[in-house]
């Protein structure tokens, strides 16, 4: 099963170990099919790098796992964009997913969450991921 993981719940993943983000990617790397695309990508990558984040993780912590990202995830292609988002920086993870065919986008931005379900792709926070795994 394919699914979509905007950039702050990767980053809280990152950052607090236990928390149900981290939970949430550590599952799909090992059970689902964890898609992305050079754009969202590129932003994981500038993002991690930011300074703020030393104080929680050191940026080597942060660099291996977006290494480890990239090993592990499913490059989409965007064919067709989505100008769906009321933010559109946020369109780039339904053009993932409408173009990979994920089954979820995860992410606890409101503006991604008021579109739940979009074309038949659920988006949904890290906990309603997990607790639909755990069903």
């Amino acid at each position: 099963m394919a699914v979509v993981f905007d950039t702050n719940v990767l980053i809280s993943a990152t950052l607090f170990a236990a928390s149900k983000p981290s939970l949430a990617v550590r599952w799909a790397a090992a059970n689902d099919l964890i898609q992305a695309s050079t754009t969202t990508l590129a932003e994981l990558t500038l993002t991690m790098e930011r300074p703020k984040f030393d104080r929680y993780v050191s940026r080597s912590a942060r660099r291996e796992f977006v290494a480890l990202i990239y090993a592990t995830i499913q490059m989409v292609d965007i064919r067709r964009s989505v100008g769906a988002c009321r933010d559109p920086n946020d369109d780039r993870f339904l053009d993932v997913a409408v173009n990979g065919g994920a089954r979820f986008v995860v992410s606890g931005d409101a503006d991604l969450l008021a579109l739940n379900p979009f074309e038949g792709i659920a988006i949904v926070t890290p906990s309603d991921y997990l607790a639909w795994i755990d069903s």
